[in-house]
């Protein structure tokens, strides 16, 4: 019987020093934002400078993430995280030493904020992908739980460290045990020895993962709603993040320890959000309801924020922020892992970390360029109407239809391809070729099929697509796709899932030939061609081969 406990990953001795060294140095992550941003407080009055911190410690995110998942997947992930935490520990370290010979300025904190997003956004992509190598598969379930409750408690208990060290011995403190807590992490990671070597994959893939990851959100019609929905989210649910210091400490006239207290009561709502409000609503609402009611909660907080200006209350307001950003967050993000199949899983959530850093960082700078011009007032009443106005599009952009998705792979079976010869992996490109003899009544029933059936080509690997139809022949279609490589194609087949597999199979039963439509392969010889020379790797064709005859075709229908 599996132990579901969530604290048995804690048995493995690796992890629990990991994760014991992740909360340490989680806590004075979470105290180091608090006292950057008393700082920015204590050196400037621009409402704009406090605010715009938001937008630099997510614009790393937005700029790097994917290519560091790339990175991630190309080189020893332990040493890529061991040298991210390095550079974690030097850029809080170098904040320190500016705060003690008195260097700190405004830009010089957004600086250092900006280098600290940047050590995270590569760190987090082969930090995700090591857990798994450190624990065993009965302990993955606790050390996914315990990675969220980390960071939640982090939440809760570094703002309040936060207001204590800041009252009594100020930020350089905070900044100096930072950087010592990310030489502890560190030293937990160095102590795990590692049971396999790491796959080390050709460099073209870092490049393919750019290409495949566009490809991908292009081509996959449930991904596209479920992004637009979070860049939305995002947008408005940076004005948290961006005026929520801005008015505690230029308004509501908060001190240092009041600021922690604050952050921390941000962190309480979202850990009451998890733990009770979550729970309740998703037995009696939808997903996509959830988010609805989320919503509605962040705009009542957008209205007490412009208007509540009694500390403890305003605590409060914080703490409802909380559990509304927990709340829409955790359902768009179930939402997201639905709607990836198993093989894109890491380029696509790299792509809805990007999007959201890129959401937040906009949002942050347009909220906080308002309310420095604006007023915080007019701001804050603005973003409520136009967020209670979002939601009409959260009905035709509904989130719900994730949980029908099944990403289950199709029944395994022997692909044959007849050819005189085998290509190598990295031949290429390859054409791909099937004929199509069609009945007339089943005319429009074959080209709804082929609109799907081109969408999943295109997702799964192919790079053009197109279907023609013969005037010389009638109701004789032929479909063409071009693959960059023969794995690629290979790969084509392992990624079709059932439901791909029905309606690929309910149009080859619509072709009324006996044996059914025609496969055909090519590869490319165009390198033989520049290079002026006919050289072929696998031999000579057999007497009787000639040259295909070209077959005038006209395009059948335009299936975008």
């Amino acid at each position: 019987m599996t132990n579901s406990s969530v604290w048995l990953s804690l048995r493995n001795p690796a992890f629990r020093r990991v994760w014991i060294a992740s909360v340490v140095s989680g806590v004075c992550v979470s105290a180091h934002e608090t006292a950057a941003t008393w700082m920015m407080n204590t050196l400037t009055s621009s409402k704009f400078l406090i605010s715009v911190m938001a937008t630099v410690a997510s614009l790393p995110l937005f700029f790097f993430t994917l290519p560091a998942g790339s990175l991630a997947d190309l080189v020893d992930r332990k040493k890529l995280v061991c040298a991210m935490n390095l550079w974690l520990a030097f850029s809080a370290g170098m904040l320190a030493v500016l705060g003690v010979i008195g260097a700190l300025n405004p830009f010089v904190i957004l600086g250092c904020v900006f280098l600290i997003g940047v050590g995270f956004a590569f760190s987090a992509p082969a930090w995700s992908a090591l857990i798994p190598e450190v624990v065993s598969n009965d302990e993955l379930p606790s050390a996914v739980t315990l990675g969220g409750l980390q960071l939640n408690l982090c939440g809760i208990i570094g703002p309040a460290v936060a207001a204590l060290v800041l009252s009594h011995y100020g930020a350089n403190w905070i900044f100096a045990a930072n950087a010592v807590c990310f030489l502890l992490v560190i030293g937990a990671i160095a102590q795990w020895q590692r049971k396999e070597r790491q796959t080390r994959l050709p460099l073209e893939n870092f490049f393919e993962s750019f290409v495949g990851a566009i490809r991908y959100v292009r081509y996959a019609p449930g991904i596209q709603v479920v992004l637009a929905r979070n860049v939305l989210f995002s947008l408005f649910i940076s004005v948290i993040p961006a005026l929520l210091p801005v008015i505690g400490l230029k308004e509501v006239l908060m001190n240092s320890a009041d600021l922690g207290l604050l952050f921390t009561s941000v962190g309480v709502g979202s850990v009451c959000g998890a733990i009770v409000v979550i729970p309740w609503a998703r037995a009696r609402f939808s997903p996509n309801a959830l988010t609805i009611f989320a919503s509605v909660l962040l705009v009542i907080v957008f209205l007490l924020m412009a208007v509540v200006r009694a500390i403890p209350l305003f605590m409060a307001v914080a703490g409802l922020a909380g559990i509304s950003w927990t709340m829409a967050a955790s359902e768009l993000w179930v939402a997201g892992q639905r709607a990836m199949p198993p093989w894109a899983r890491g380029r696509m959530n790299a792509t809805h970390i990007m999007l959201s850093q890129g959401g937040l960082a906009l949002g942050a700078l347009v909220w906080g360029g308002s309310a420095a011009s604006l007023g915080v007032k007019f701001t804050l009443l603005a973003a409520a109407a136009l967020l209670l106005s979002s939601l009409a599009l959260a009905f035709p952009l509904s989130i719900d239809f994730t949980g029908q998705l099944n990403f289950d792979p199709a029944p395994p079976a022997t692909v044959y391809h007849v050819m005189l010869h085998a290509p190598r992996p990295d031949d290429g490109p390859v054409a791909i070729t099937i004929d199509f003899q069609i009945d007339a009544v089943n005319r429009a029933r074959f080209l709804e099929l082929m609109r799907a059936i081109r969408l999943m080509h295109l997702r799964n690997g192919a790079f053009s697509w197109r279907l023609d139809e013969d005037l010389s022949e009638c109701h004789f279609f032929r479909l063409e796709m071009l693959v960059a490589s023969w794995s690629e194609h290979l790969l084509q087949h392992e990624r079709i899932t059932k439901e791909e597999h029905t309606n690929f199979e309910e149009a080859w039963s619509l072709d009324i030939r006996p044996d059914g439509p025609t496969v055909k392969h090519f590869i490319s010889v165009n390198k033989e061609l520049l290079g002026g020379k006919r050289v072929d790797p696998r031999g000579p064709p057999p007497p009787g081969h000639g040259h295909p005859i070209r077959q005038e075709s006209v395009n059948a229908e335009r299936l975008a």
